[in-house]
């Protein structure tokens, strides 16, 4: 939008008596001044969330737009929106043809099911239109002169349009038609759906000229040494090694361009040179020379070429997401502003505490980062926010604050003052931490013990005997902790969240274990009491309990931070991973296309017996 449009003017969405021309008046739907302040409310609670999701504000702005856009954007919108596109990628697991089946042992497998036509052609048409939907939804929410210019939403069109057809196509055939186009377009949806997948698409984009000048030195590398490998490892006599390495890796010029390329990634090292290298040393250093110049320089060139593109990337994402955020809240105060001066206040030009403690209440942002907002805005009393002011209390949103726990609860008796003094000590938490430590290397000790001796001869009464001891310590632990911090407090911290779940899961299979075999006793063997084989399940409530070891991670920094850093960079590679699940997804269903039926068992194969001596998926006759 033009900065000499105004804010709110009838391309924002309203109609000529909305907003005269060149004003900076919110949207006026009745003769009312209720009816217009409760408009510039509305307003600025889009705004400031569009602030806070980094949004555009290119959108409408009426009555009917604002209650459509947060619908559009609630989270129970988005979620349905998220099960759609899971729905029609899944479809390709049980579409034909498809080999779905419990195991993928060609000996065993059974014959996949093949759904009825129409039954996943009925689901993707459901999925189709609500696509359709989203679509029409952001078309009329961003509006004409918007949807032409941006090409995603074009190339929304376009897909809908092509799968709709490919549908209808596949219904008049039976659906028995020898391809079918739109399950290559289905990763689509999952790429317009995500912001940050379309950023990391146009950073590859961007990154692809400077790439390519590499990927030619990579080429050439490859070609040259190629011919050169095919000159020298040419012998006059069958059985050299020269002859042999022609014969195995340099065969023509396919063979041999394929052994360099798989060289380069060091895949087939030193398999390819053992042969010329066995006839005479001096030929190693042709493959010393190749993976240097290819692998230590080239291929760490192009790897740099990639994070410098990336960072410069990164740098102008965060650049425009602060200016949409900037925007959003600039225009959060204009309108607030103008209601300000409709009302003829004295004190100056700016934003009421008030009025902007009333949007508040309506935005949907994290309650811990609105109350600190709320705050700074209490803190100024009764007088008017100017714009600067009014843009520095959003910066709240980008520190991470740290999460107040409930008040302990407050005992009249010492004896429980004492005790809710211990039991919530940290000290109370590292006794927990031995305890799991304890716990950990007595399940060692007995996987040692137990490793050469037969099921049958095993006596399982310490082991089980030790779990139930265990397990009641976890219980009394948790009901202490509960007891000295309150259930809200307890709850209030994620690791006693992670420790009570365990403990309620430790105690439920310990308990199923005593009714089906008792209590432990000298040789115990659960393993041999019936066929339920809640034996099992003992070795679960071992491994739940390496997993409750985790819970000394945040008592060291180090791990603390080894750990935080990890899971940061779990949540900032989900883009990347929807990058790959999307080129996994479409090479899949090309191979599938390509090479389908290229394998097909004879009749009456012995070898396919689980006795047969022909490897699995040779289909080899005996």
């Amino acid at each position: 939008m033009a900065e000499s449009e105004p804010l709110l003017s009838r391309a924002r969405g309203g109609n000529g008596r909305d907003c005269p021309a060149g004003s900076h008046a919110c949207v006026q739907v009745g003769p009312g001044a209720e009816a217009r302040r409760d408009l510039c409310f509305e307003q600025a609670v889009i705004f400031i969330e569009d602030a806070i999701q980094y949004r555009s504000i290119n959108h409408r702005m009426d009555t009917r737009s604002m209650w459509l856009y947060r619908w559009y954007y609630s989270d129970a919108c988005q979620w349905i929106l998220g099960f759609i596109i899971f729905l029609i990628l899944f479809l390709a697991f049980i579409e034909t043809p498809s080999s779905f089946t419990s195991t993928s042992d060609v000996r065993y497998r059974s014959k996949p099911w093949n759904p009825p036509c129409g039954l996943t052609e009925s689901i993707e048409v459901l999925c189709l239109l609500g696509f359709a939907t989203d679509l029409s939804v952001k078309s009329y929410l961003v509006g004409w002169p918007q949807f032409r210019k941006s090409l995603w939403l074009l190339a929304y069109l376009v897909v809908l349009v092509l799968s709709f057809v490919d549908w209808m196509v596949s219904l008049s055939l039976v659906c028995q038609e020898p391809l079918r186009l739109r399950r290559l377009l289905r990763p689509f949806f999952l790429l317009q759906n995500s912001s940050m997948m379309k950023k990391m698409l146009k950073c590859i984009r961007w990154s692809l000229p400077e790439m390519a000048s590499v990927v030619l030195l990579l080429a050439l590398h490859l070609c040259v040494f190629t011919m050169l490998g095919m000159l020298l490892f040419t012998g006059n006599k069958q059985d050299d090694g020269q002859d042999r390495e022609r014969l195995i890796y340099f065969r023509d010029l396919a063979e041999s361009l394929t052994s360099l390329l798989v060289l380069l990634t060091t895949a087939n090292n030193p398999d390819v040179m053992v042969p010329a290298y066995s006839k005479n040393r001096a030929f190693a250093i042709f493959f010393i020379v190749f993976t240097l110049i290819g692998s230590l320089f080239l291929m760490n060139l192009l790897t740099a070429i990639i994070y410098n593109q990336f960072r410069g990337y990164l740098l102008k994402s965060v650049q425009a997401s602060l200016f949409r955020k900037r925007l959003g809240t600039r225009a959060a105060y204009e309108v607030l502003s103008w209601m300000a001066d409709r009302e003829a206040r004295p004190q100056g030009v700016g934003v009421k505490a008030q009025d902007l403690l009333q949007v508040l209440q309506k935005v949907q942002v994290d309650s811990t980062h609105k109350q600190a907002i709320m705050e700074k805005v209490r803190s100024h009393g009764d007088g008017l926010l100017s714009a600067d002011e009014f843009q520095k209390l959003f910066n709240e949103l980008d520190k991470s604050l740290m999460k107040e726990h409930p008040p302990r609860p407050e005992y009249q008796s010492p004896f429980l003052r004492v005790a809710q003094f211990l039991f919530g000590h940290r000290y109370f938490d590292y006794l927990g931490n031995v305890i799991v430590l304890a716990n950990l290397v007595s399940i060692c000790v007995f996987l040692v013990h137990d490793a050469g001796v037969q099921p049958q001869d095993r006596d399982d009464f310490m082991l089980g005997i030790l779990n139930c001891v265990f397990i009641l310590y976890y219980l009394a632990e948790m009901l202490l902790k509960v007891f000295a911090l309150g259930l809200s407090g307890y709850l209030s911290y994620p690791s006693n969240v992670f420790d009570g779940l365990l403990t309620a899961i430790l105690l439920v299979l310990e308990i199923s274990t005593l009714a089906v075999y008792r209590f432990p006793h000298p040789g115990w063997k659960p393993e041999l009491r019936g066929l339920l084989s809640l034996w099992d399940m003992v070795r679960l409530v071992n491994m739940l309990i390496v997993f409750r070891f985790l819970r000394i991670i945040p008592s060291m920094k180090l791990m603390a931070v080894v750990a935080s850093t990890i899971l940061g960079l779990i949540r900032n590679m989900r883009a990347f991973g929807g990058i790959l699940v999307v080129v996994y997804y479409v090479f899949a269903i090309v191979g599938i296309n390509l090479f389908r039926g290229a394998i097909v068992p004879p009749p009456g194969n012995i070898s396919l017996a689980p006795n047969g001596s022909a490897p699995c998926g040779s289909f080899s006759g005996q």
